[in-house]
């Protein structure tokens, strides 16, 4: 893939998941509780912590899809905490059998995100920008 083209995408992309992070995950968690929503009860604070973080770095990967390559660090990030959020949450599925539906839910859909951020962001002499 063209370098142009693979940060076309990539711009793309960031604008999705920014868009996703910050106006798609609380749906989800109605639509779907048992895949996307972790605690349940009258007032799920965790819930409300994990949102407001999410819609933040969605706000911070819709800046960065106007120049990615000013904002690598930023993409690396996602990248890995989506990794290592969804890895231990894979686990605490695989642990606890109530939560099997996060396998199917946020898990997979942390690493696919990660996997497409990881995928189209350039490395080595790619991720210089131009002057």
């Amino acid at each position: 893939m063209a370098e142009l083209d693979r940060t076309k995408y990539l711009r793309i992309a960031l604008m999705l998941v920014g868009l996703i992070f910050i106006f798609g995950i609380y749906p989800l968690t109605i639509l779907w509780p048992s895949g996307w929503s972790w605690h349940t009860g009258p007032t799920p604070h965790y819930l409300q912590m994990i949102l407001g973080v999410y819609a933040t770095l969605g706000i911070f990967l819709l800046v960065a899809s106007r120049n990615p390559l000013a904002h690598l660090s930023l993409i690396w990030f996602t990248v890995w905490s989506s990794v290592v959020h969804a890895g231990i949450m894979a686990v605490q599925s695989l642990a606890n059998s109530e939560h099997m539906g996060h396998l199917w839910g946020d898990v997979l859909a942390l690493f696919a995100i990660a996997a497409v951020l990881a995928l189209l962001t350039p490395r080595g002499a790619a991720a210089k920008p131009a002057r």
